[in-house]
């Protein structure tokens, strides 16, 4: 309980927080989870400190391999490739999709849309031959 009071829960100096997220926000994350009725302190505090050492990993892992560390800076580039390409952030890979430009990704869309065509024409014709050996089969 003491280590919740010296994160800044009772309000007191930025020197002495032990976490660096705000925990009002945590609160509101974990209570929006429908199974999630009240939170113990500790529970909220050890959340906290949980997600800043994850942030923190996945941004030293991120710049250790990537490119950003030619520029001294960590990019978001760096971390999109570091979720497509680790298999410990996978997780990821929805929340930090590589940057395509619109351009590419319409040219993406219509390229799926006409395979699509024509996979659903050469259903069409699958089911056309079906139907029609049917029909022999039924005419014997």
């Amino acid at each position: 309980m003491a280590a919740a009071r010296l994160s800044g829960g009772c309000g007191g100096g930025g020197e002495n927080r032990l976490v660096s997220l705000p925990l009002s926000r945590i609160r509101v994350i974990m209570k929006s989870s429908p199974e999630v009725s009240s939170i113990n302190q500790d529970a909220l505090f050890l959340t906290a400190k949980a997600t800043e050492l994850f942030v923190q990993y996945l941004a030293t892992y991120s710049y250790k391999h990537g490119r950003g560390k030619e520029k001294r800076a960590l990019t978001y580039s760096d971390l999109s490739h570091t979720a497509e390409e680790s298999e410990t952030f996978q997780f990821l890979a929805d929340i930090l999709p590589k940057k395509i430009l619109a351009s590419k990704y319409l040219k993406m869309l219509e390229r799926e849309k006409r395979d699509g065509e024509v996979e659903e024409e050469e259903e069409d014709d699958d089911d056309d031959q079906e139907e029609e050996s049917e029909e022999e089969d039924a005419e014997s």
